[in-house]
């Protein structure tokens, strides 16, 4: 696919002030002309000030829900429906980062590190939310891979994975290096997914329900290896060959004496090595052009101790029209990497009612829209 570098209309003015001899605009203003998209495709500011925005969920009503890696969730109401937020709102706070959020019958849950927390009619309180219920309290506290990415299945039991808390070990509890599910009232808990190192990031095929995740690869290998993953779990039980393998056929150099590759199931796609895979979503609007609805689009949060950084985009894997082969990997969105200096890492992603993309930034503290047309 052929991308074009273009500059939105909506930020023309303030790009042409940034090039007089006294920048009126701020950078992080500036920076969003840097982003190419393929032809028809904009970008612009859903919100800005969302510090250390992470995961995404959208309200009944509209309103969108941003998780961080800090201790803050917030509210972004759009109420006239201009395509940017009309404010932000620090929905709650003091929280142990609450990377998560899930939107379900109108109550709004949270994921911190060691626990799932549930505001109920959220969207109605916004600035005097209700004391909240804990959902589940007895995830795991420690930090390392502990950001909690949670979403609804097709089942309607809600998902939480817990990342392995090292970068290649046996794990000390069944729980680590799994995707697990429970009931929406945190009962019923059960291990949907073993081996899956870390993923911050899965979305159910809109075709048979088979739930998609990426899976970021373990460091120390080399630069070029292994590949992050793209996973399809067609059902539950399986396991994905951490910490035996990664991307299918890598061996950990210590723990995969014995063991066999073909035990484990293989990736569905390998991605770039270390890109740092995450909030992967299904197009399942109906603004963006057909070739685009059903497939797959991933941000890449972008490599942190590779010697040559690579990522900070959001990529599209094509699906073949049965939806389980992946047949293509592309990027779509470029641009918050220039040369070697990032000023932006996209993390996750959120498909609005009207079809339009949220991305969120938790190192340029935005959210922003991707629509397609005028």
């Amino acid at each position: 696919m052929k991308t074009r570098h273009f500059l939105p209309l909506l930020l023309a003015p303030l790009a042409l002030a940034a090039w007089a001899p006294n920048p009126a605009v701020p950078a992080a203003d500036a920076n969003l002309s840097k982003i190419k998209l393929p032809a028809g495709f904009t970008i612009s500011y859903f919100a800005q000030g969302v510090k250390s925005a992470r995961e995404l969920a959208v309200g009944p009503d509209g309103t969108v829900y941003v998780g961080t890696k800090d201790d803050k969730v917030y509210a972004l109401p759009d109420r006239n429906k201009d395509g940017r937020a009309d404010e932000v709102i620090t929905l709650a706070t003091g929280l142990n980062a609450p990377n998560g959020v899930a939107v379900h019958n109108g109550a709004l849950y949270v994921a911190e590190i060691n626990r799932i927390l549930r505001y109920d009619n959220v969207g109605a309180r916004l600035r005097q939310p209700p004391k909240p219920a804990v959902v589940y309290g007895q995830l795991p506290s420690k930090e390392w891979h502990g950001y909690r990415y949670i979403a609804f299945g097709p089942d309607n039991k809600l998902y939480v994975p817990v990342g392995a808390p090292c970068n290649s070990c046996l794990p000390e509890a069944p729980i680590f290096a799994t995707i697990n599910r429970m009931n929406p009232d945190g009962s019923g808990l059960e291990t949907y997914a073993y081996g899956v190192r870390n993923t911050v990031g899965f979305d159910w095929s809109p075709r048979d329900k088979a739930l998609w995740f990426t899976d970021n690869g373990r460091d120390q290998l080399g630069d070029n290896t292994p590949a992050d993953e793209l996973n399809r779990a067609a059902g539950p039980g399986q396991h994905f060959g951490f910490p035996y393998f990664f991307a299918g056929d890598v061996p950990d150099p210590q723990l995969s004496k014995g063991k066999s590759m073909d035990t484990y199931v293989k990736p569905a796609r390998k991605l770039g090595p270390h890109v740092a895979a995450l909030g992967m979503k299904f197009y399942t609007g109906q603004q963006f052009p057909a070739q685009y609805r059903n497939q797959i689009l991933i941000p890449e949060h972008g490599s942190w101790n590779r010697s040559s950084k690579i990522g900070y985009r959001i990529t599209l894997v094509k699906l073949d029209a049965t939806g389980k082969q992946a047949i293509g990997y592309q990027t779509f969105a470029e641009g918050w990497l220039q040369g070697q200096k990032a000023w932006g890492r996209p993390v996750c992603l959120l498909v609005l009612p009207d079809g339009s993309l949220l991305v969120s930034d938790d190192q340029n503290d935005a959210v922003y829209r991707i629509k397609y047309g005028s």
